[in-house]
């Protein structure tokens, strides 16, 4: 997956865009369709997260999008080096079709509650994307036990789809997509955050 901070003119239009829906005080089903995700990470110490631990990896991995699928999201674009309040351009493929689907960076959250320290933050559909809804990412360390966690949480419905082909397409596949991209980021963030193998140490014998 080719991730660009700066994505040009191109990506700089999309401020231009409005959101394609309107955010709801408590999306519930049937209207929306909630779902949570975690998965557990490599743990740490008790206390602050470790310089260059876990914790702090997830982070960066969670910033630059490198959760995502590269089969699903082949390419993604931000509008500013900025992460708050800057436009995304995800580039995915399907069955051979590409898809530009644009968003807006809502809330970057960097806070410690309930001895819960957290990192992370959400985007929201912009016109012209197939779906509509808020997707929130989020790396959480309890402090007290060392426990780190991935969590993704997210609210969504199809959006007005004028093609009929596509319009078929995401009514027939959407939804295994969907899950498919969401639990491949849990496995991927376990993936790569996973400490290597060590080395083995001495000589074998032979028998």
């Amino acid at each position: 997956m080719f991730f660009q901070r700066d994505g040009g003119a191109e990506v700089a239009r999309l401020r231009e865009l409005p959101l394609n829906f309107d955010p709801p005080q408590q999306p519930r089903e049937p209207d929306w369709r909630v779902d949570d995700f975690r998965q557990r990470l490599p743990p740490e110490p008790p206390g602050e997260p470790l310089p260059g631990g876990t914790w702090e990896l997830a982070c960066a991995l969670v910033r630059d999008y490198k959760f995502a699928d590269p089969m699903l999201v082949t390419r993604v674009r931000r509008s500013s080096p900025r992460l708050a309040d800057s436009e995304l351009l995800l580039t995915t493929r399907f069955h051979g079709l590409v898809f530009h689907l644009p968003c807006r960076v809502g809330e970057v959250v960097d806070d410690t509650v309930d001895g819960v320290r957290r990192w992370g933050w959400n985007y929201r559909t912009l016109q012209g994307h197939l779906e509509q809804g808020q997707m929130d990412f989020a790396v959480r360390k309890d402090l007290a036990t060392g426990e780190v966690e991935f969590r993704l949480h997210a609210y969504s419905r199809p959006a007005r789809i004028d093609n009929p082909v596509v319009r078929l397409g995401f009514l027939l596949f959407g939804r295994s997509t969907q899950l498919r991209f969401m639990r491949g980021a849990c496995a991927r963030m376990a993936a790569l955050t996973r400490p290597p193998a060590a080395a083995p140490t001495g000589r074998s014998r032979r028998p």
